[in-house]
């Protein structure tokens, strides 16, 4: 079995191709740059790289989110296409699922994040046990602060992974201490044949109803909803 894993979810762009659960290639860039005009040229660069054609393929596996609203669309909509086109299942896993996986190995209890302003961020609370993801804490979206409260409380190690760590380093060891695992910076930058692995746990989506994990809505949509309950309340 041939996958196509994608996640353009934030800053970091990837794609990989896994063959009954061997990574044969992978491209991940950790750069500014616009996905919406790189993310196919790397899928067909890599597919021509592994000697294989798009009918080859036989699942889709796409990062939905949360993170960057047009990252996550981007990927989304491209990882639809192609599995629609294909006419073969496409699974979507949490971005903050697979950058859980980098601590897999670890017996801490595995805290992925993004950034996501104002002092808020998107995460959850991993475990790995035998080698699978439980989700110990359901993945929000809330004042960081409040949830290193939250992880504190647990009296726990804890293994903190994301691209935004130079932001929160210093928080997160005021308030963990010695319980608090920082690795090196190689550690934080998601992997796309991370979601192809973490796949593995997920039941395939229906294509046209998969949609966004953005755990809130952009500012955008919630000061319309928010105009639109007030002219209907007046």
């Amino acid at each position: 079995m041939h996958i196509l894993a994608i996640d353009t979810s934030n800053e970091v762009m990837g794609v990989a191709i896994l063959k009954e659960n061997e990574v044969i290639g992978e491209i991940v860039t950790n750069i500014a740059k616009n996905h919406s005009v790189r993310l196919m040229p790397a899928i067909e660069f890599l597919m021509k790289e592994v000697n294989l054609i798009p009918e080859q393929l036989d699942k889709i596996v796409v990062a939905k989110g949360p993170g960057s609203y047009t990252g996550v669309r981007i990927g989304l909509t491209t990882a639809k296409t192609l599995a629609w086109s294909l006419n073969i299942p496409i699974v979507g896993v949490s971005s903050l699922e697979g950058l859980a996986y980098q601590g897999r190995f670890s017996e801490a209890l595995i805290c992925p994040f993004f950034d996501a302003r104002r002092g808020l961020v998107y995460t959850g609370l991993y475990e790995f046990i035998e080698g699978q993801p439980k989700l110990v804490e359901n993945e929000q979206n809330i004042l960081f602060s409040d949830w290193l409260d939250k992880l504190s409380e647990l009296n726990r190690d804890v293994l903190f992974l994301s691209p935004d760590m130079e932001k929160h380093s210093t928080m997160i060891e005021e308030k963990l201490g010695e319980k608090a695992i920082i690795p090196e910076k190689t550690f934080h930058i998601p992997k796309p044949s991370h979601l192809g692995m973490a796949a593995g746990y997920h039941k395939p989506d229906l294509t046209h109803d998969l949609i966004p994990n953005y755990l809130r809505l952009a500012e955008a949509e919630s000061k319309w909803l928010n105009e639109q309950r007030d002219t209907n309340n007046g």
